[in-house]
């Protein structure tokens, strides 16, 4: 996931960057955790971060202080239900290159579908963050049983329980994620099966590459 997007995405892209943003905070509060039992070390850590030149070093600026910025209601839970349906379709394809398919994933209207939408606004996509959680090429997010299924895809039938504020709010979803086989060519550039030809990078890269030579 992490890897994804700071190889593929555009420098200055908002993906890339709140990529880096959450390692510059995991590092912090890291380091902050394990300085009083390793003093030397995390302030050896603390001199080498590129970001903190200016800094009076990991004792003189206070204890671990993370935002409540990152204590968003339901996100959580949004990632432990894409990651028990990323279980569910990398169980079905017995450890086959998982980036060689498409995922559909099917929910009821519900808070589990609500929940999957923060993580992908559009019915299908190959860049998504449900995407990129599910490991695969593509992955479509869809509220019905499509009405026509291949006959070589893989279906995976699951259940998960969300539990919201405390357990106040409790709902157990059913999803199917059905797996099969994708229809395209490996991107030269970032190894998924979204280009058109295996000699043309896919129409993410293409753009991404472009913007590139357009700043220089």
């Amino acid at each position: 996931l992490l890897s994804c997007r700071l190889y593929c995405e555009e420098a200055k892209d908002p993906k890339r960057r709140s990529c880096q943003t959450v390692l510059a905070e995991a590092l912090d509060i890291v380091v902050r955790s394990f300085a009083p039992i390793l003093p030397h070390l995390a302030e050896e850590v603390f001199q080498y971060i590129p970001y903190k030149k200016d800094s009076e070093g990991v004792f003189r600026t206070g204890w671990i202080n993370a935002s409540s910025a990152w204590k968003k209601p339901g996100t959580e839970e949004a990632i432990e239900g894409a990651c028990a349906m990323r279980d569910s379709f990398l169980g079905s394809i017995s450890g086959k290159n998982s980036l060689e398919y498409e995922v559909i994933i099917v929910i009821e209207p519900g808070l589990l579908f609500e929940l999957m939408e923060a993580l992908q606004a559009e019915e299908t996509s190959s860049v998504s963050q449900l995407n990129e959680i599910m490991m695969a090429s593509q992955t479509t997010l869809l509220s019905e049983f499509p009405k026509e299924t291949p006959s070589d895809a893989n279906i995976i039938k699951g259940t998960f329980l969300i539990n919201l504020e405390g357990g106040d709010i409790c709902e157990q979803s059913s999803y199917e994620v059905i797996a099969r086989p994708i229809g395209k060519a490996k991107c030269p550039r970032c190894r998924r099966y979204t280009a058109e030809s295996s000699s043309t990078p896919c129409p993410r890269c293409l753009q991404v590459l472009a913007a590139a030579k357009g700043s220089t």
